[in-house]
């Protein structure tokens, strides 16, 4: 597996989606490819969204597949069954933590731990995780609040999400602790029930275009 140094880089930002239907999965990750984005976190929102993640993972696309929402060590094995190339949570409560840490040693499988504290960023950071979702980012403070994170924890890099669009992305991708960003503007919902691909396509290759 990717570690989850190589997973952030991929691009400035990870779309974020909610997919009702395992049909969908493949053709969307196509038309993000075809934008030059390449990754995806499909979120565990809805009944299909596992097998939706699946399908994606069984496709042979060169995509890193996240599976977000995690809530639970259920969850998180079932993502990893599905073929999840990295996990997210929206927060991270010690057993989750450690399930976490437990899966990153077993199997290799990179996590976006969520956080929104200083507290939760210290105990995660303490075992081991580096790389910490920040959400909600903009109900929580904001760039300015990762900003003032930067001093006492440099060692720790962040993917906020929640709130954010392309201007305010701008405003975190500007900090040394934030290589990228999590948003769901990429694939408006709208667009995946017209299941309009060329519309995604060309804007996650506007998007790129204005965050390089």
């Amino acid at each position: 597996m990717r570690p989850i140094e190589e997973i952030v880089a991929l691009s400035p930002v990870i779309p974020v989606v909610v997919l009702d239907a395992p049909q969908d999965a493949v053709p969307l990750a196509q038309a993000l490819l075809a934008g030059g984005i390449g990754v995806i976190e499909i979120t565990l929102r809805t009944p299909q969204a596992l097998a939706a993640a699946a399908a994606i993972a069984r496709s042979g696309l060169d995509i890193a597949l996240g599976i977000g929402s995690v809530l639970d060590d259920r969850q998180l094995a079932a993502a990893r069954d599905a073929g999840a190339d990295f996990v997210v949570t929206p927060g991270t409560p010690p057993m989750l933590a450690q399930a976490l840490a437990q899966a990153r040693k077993a199997d290799g499988l990179p996590a976006l731990p969520g956080a929104a504290t200083a507290s939760e960023m210290l105990a995660l950071r303490s075992l081991g995780f580096s790389h910490l979702k920040f959400f909600p980012a903009e109900p929580a403070g904001g760039a300015a609040y990762l900003k003032a994170m930067a001093g006492p924890l440099p060692d720790l890099r962040f993917c906020p999400t929640g709130g954010i669009d392309l201007a305010k992305a701008k405003s975190y991708l500007a900090l040394p602790n934030v290589p990228c960003v999590g948003g769901s503007w990429l694939v408006p919902e709208s667009a995946i029930r017209a299941r309009d691909w060329a519309s995604i396509a060309a804007n996650a290759a506007e998007t790129l275009a204005a965050l390089r």
